[in-house]
C-alpha cells in the first residue's frame, strides 16, 4: 500500500507575506496611476498651449509684441491689435472681484458661523450655490431683459451726477463695462462663497473657543482669528473666481456692448477676449485673421497661467510665514 504524502499545512507567515506582497503591488499600481494622471494633465496643458501657439504664429510673426499695444482691428485691411480686448477682460474681471469678494465672504461667514438660524442659513447657502448651475447663456438673457433695464436708471444717475469723474463720463445706453462686471460678479459669487465657507468650516473649533475665552467678541474672532487662519483657502477661492471671470464668454458677450474703443468710463461699452473669439471666429477666413484671434487666445491662456501661478506662490508664502510664526 502506497503512502500518500499529506499536504503541508499553510503557515501563517506565508499568508502574511503574501498579503504584504499584494498590498505592495497595489501600492505601486496606485502610485503609477496617480503619476499617470498628473503627467496627463501636464501633457494636455502643454499640448493645448502648443496648438494655440502654432495657429497664432502668422499673427505673431507679423505683429510681434506691437499686437499687445495696438487698438486697430480692421479685418478688411488685415490690421489687428489686441489691446482693447485685453483691457476689457482685465477691467471687467476686476469689477467682478470688487463686488463678489465682499459678498462671497459675507455669505461664507453667515453660513458657516452661528449668526443666522438654521432655517434661514441653509436656504441661503443652497440658493447661492444654485447660481453656479445656471447656464451662462441664461444669465446673459436675464442680463439683457432684466438686469440692464433695472440698472440703466442707476447708470444714468451716475452720469448725471458724477460725469466729472472719468469712470462715469460717458452717457449710458444700456450695455456697458459696469453691467458686464456686475454680471460676472453674480456668476463667480458661488465659487468664492462655497469654497470660503468650506475653508471656514474646516478650521479647528478650538481656535474659536480659545479666542472667545480670552474675551474676544464673535466679530473680533472672525476678523482676527478665523479669516487669517483661512486666508490661503480664501485666496484660492478668489483666484478660481477670477479664472472663471477671465474666461466667461456668452453672458459677457450679451451685455458688454462689444465695442473695441478703449475708454476709462465704466458706463461705456467694451469688449473682452472671449467675446471677440465667440463673435468672429466662425466668420474668420483669412489666415492672418485666424492667427490674430488665436494670438488673443494665447494671451488669455498666458494671463490665466500667470494669475494662477501668482496665487500658488502667494498661498505658499502665507503658509510659510504662518509656520515660521
Amino acid at each position: 500500500m502506497v503512502n500518500q504524502a499529506l499536504p503541508k499545512p499553510r503557515l501563517e507567515t506565508e499568508d502574511i507575506s503574501q498579503s504584504k506582497g499584494n498590498a505592495h503591488l497595489l501600492d505601486h499600481a496606485f502610485t503609477g496611476l496617480v503619476w499617470f494622471c498628473a503627467l496627463s494633465v501636464a501633457i494636455i496643458l502643454c499640448w493645448l498651449g502648443f496648438v494655440v501657439f502654432q495657429d497664432a504664429r502668422p499673427a505673431i510673426a507679423k505683429f510681434n509684441l506691437s499686437f499687445l499695444f495696438s487698438q486697430d482691428w480692421t479685418v478688411s485691411e488685415n490690421k489687428f491689435g489686441g489691446l482693447p480686448y485685453i483691457y476689457g477682460s482685465i477691467v471687467s474681471s476686476l469689477i467682478a472681484l470688487i463686488f463678489s469678494v465682499p459678498l462671497g465672504l459675507s455669505v461664507a461667514i453667515l453660513t458657516s458661523e452661528n449668526l443666522l438660524p438654521q432655517w434661514l442659513k441653509t436656504p441661503i447657502g443652497f440658493m447661492v450655490e444654485l447660481i453656479a448651475s445656471i447656464p451662462s447663456v441664461i444669465v446673459g438673457l436675464w442680463g439683457i431683459f432684466v438686469f440692464i433695464p433695472l440698472f440703466n436708471p442707476l447708470q444714468k444717475w451716475l452720469f448725471a451726477n458724477f460725469s466729472w469723474i472719468p469712470f462715469f463720463n460717458s452717457e449710458p445706453f444700456g450695455p456697458s463695462m459696469l453691467i458686464a462686471g456686475l454680471i460676472l460678479a453674480i456668476m463667480i459669487l458661488p465659487t468664492i462663497a462655497a469654497i470660503s465657507r468650506d475653508v471656514l468650516l474646516a478650521i479647528n473649533p478650538q481656535l474659536r473657543s480659545a479666542s472667545m475665552s480670552l474675551g474676544a467678541t464673535r466679530w473680533e474672532t472672525i476678523w482676527r482669528v478665523l479669516l487669517p487662519a483661512a486666508s490661503s483657502g480664501i485666496i484660492g477661492a478668489i483666484i478660481l473666481g477670477l479664472g472663471r471671470a477671465l474666461g466667461e464668454t456668452m453672458a459677457v458677450t450679451m451685455v458688454i456692448g462689444n465695442s473695441n474703443v478703449i475708454t476709462a468710463s465704466l458706463l461705456a461699452p467694451g469688449y473682452t477676449i472671449p467675446a471677440v473669439l465667440a463673435n468672429q471666429f466662425a466668420e474668420a477666413v483669412e489666415e492672418l485673421h485666424i492667427g490674430a484671434l488665436m494670438y488673443l487666445a494665447l494671451i488669455l491662456f498666458v494671463i490665466t497661467l500667470v494669475v494662477n501661478s501668482i496665487a500658488i506662490l502667494l498661498v505658499q508664502f502665507i503658509n510659510r510665514k504662518r509656520n515660521i510664526a
